[in-house]
């Protein structure tokens, strides 16, 4: 038995040692290494495999206080507070990723300032059929048709209350497949009501094209409808929590204009700028690659110049008279600083990160800083 523990904790030993090796190799030389493993699998699978790998990896001892040694900036200039929630640094993980809420606390080793959880609906929901997650690497892109996959607010709430960091976490909020547009509210209160105790700030999903309908709420009347909903359900808390909207690109200035006059008159707290598109221009994927991938919101490097122009316009025309959370298309420093001198307060990652790497996220908050500093 002596010898069975010694080797075993010798065993242990090496695993460990060798984890850190690679991790270190991994920080000192490219994310490009781990990314050309990652992507030998279908996208999904991809995921799934990362999610468990920082799981498990974060059980080790010393691995979390070496990967945030790594990768996470502290700095009190780098602290923003928007719509009355102190954030450490502007760079979040958006949506999508971590919907099931499964990683937030490891994840925030890697330097984020807060991470969004969801797309969240009252019950689970399978989402759309598979394959439904699509790598378009010459284009440094992504499509999705996952359709809100996720395994329903309760779930949820179970591994919120186990919460072990002091990360900021964001509620992403939407409607089951089967509600019908009129009956959607329901869903939505439903998630707020139930979320509320655990989340720092709402975003109401109206924006992702994978849900069919849903776009439609984004429309002056029901979204006017929806929001004003909440906020009284939000008036009536002893500390109401900030609410935020999450818009496609795809909107006209026409209906941009909309959405200022509705932010105006339901006196919600900022917008999200911007959900994936349905658009295909300008890519350098080939178009029969496309045809046979289908339907799906593209997200990614294509989707950096449209959404800049969102938070710009929606910037300029309201004369900044509500915070906007900049996301799509921030796969480098540079991008990341046109969104925010287009209008941007905070900024979100999701492809950016899975093709460039938590390095991204410490790149960023430098620049940020040095830029503080002039």
């Amino acid at each position: 038995m002596i010898l069975l523990g010694t080797g075993y904790a010798q065993d242990s030993l090496l695993i460990l040692f060798l984890l850190v090796l690679i991790l270190f190799c991994f920080s000192l030389f490219s994310y490009k290494i781990i990314r050309a493993f990652l992507f030998l699998f279908d996208p999904e699978k991809a995921h799934n495999i990362t999610f468990l790998l920082l799981k498990y990896l974060h059980k080790l001892p010393l691995l979390p206080w070496l990967v945030r040694k790594i990768y996470y900036l502290s700095d009190e200039r780098l602290e923003r507070e928007v719509f009355g929630v102190r954030f450490k640094n502007p760079v979040g993980l958006a949506a999508g990723f971590d919907k099931d809420a499964r990683l937030f606390d490891e994840l925030s080793s890697f330097g984020f300032g807060f991470v969004e959880i969801g797309t969240v609906t009252p019950v689970p929901q399978e989402g759309n059929s598979k394959p439904r997650l699509f790598r378009l690497k010459n284009d440094n892109a992504i499509i999705n048709r996952m359709g809100f996959n996720n395994e329903g607010v309760e779930s949820v709430i179970a591994r919120l209350r186990r919460k072990n960091t002091k990360i900021i976490i964001g509620g992403n909020i939407g409607k089951n497949k089967v509600t019908p547009n009129h009956m959607a509210v329901n869903d939505y209160t439903i998630c707020f009501e139930k979320l509320f105790p655990y989340v720092d700030y709402f975003v109401v999903n109206v924006s992702s094209p994978n849900t069919p309908g849903l776009r439609e709420l984004q429309e002056k009347e029901p979204l006017s409808l929806l929001l004003n909903k909440l906020q009284i359900l939000n008036s009536k808390k002893e500390k109401r929590k900030p609410i935020l909207l999450k818009i496609a690109p795809d909107l006209t200035n026409s209906q941009l204009d909309d959405i200022i006059q509705i932010v105006a008159q339901t006196n919600i707290d900022g917008v999200i700028a911007t959900n994936t598109t349905i658009e295909r221009g300008n890519l350098e994927t080939n178009k029969s690659k496309l045809e046979v991938i289908g339907s799906g919101g593209l997200s990614g490097l294509p989707l950096h110049k449209r959404s800049t122009d969102v938070i710009r316009y929606l910037s300029n025309k309201s004369k900044n008279s509500f915070p906007i959370i900049g996301v799509g298309g921030i796969h480098s420093v540079e991008d990341a600083m046109e969104k925010i001198n287009a209008g941007a307060v905070l900024l979100q990652l999701y492809t950016g990160f899975v093709y460039e790497g938590p390095r991204l996220i410490k790149n960023i908050n430098k620049e940020i800083l040095s830029r503080h500093a002039k």
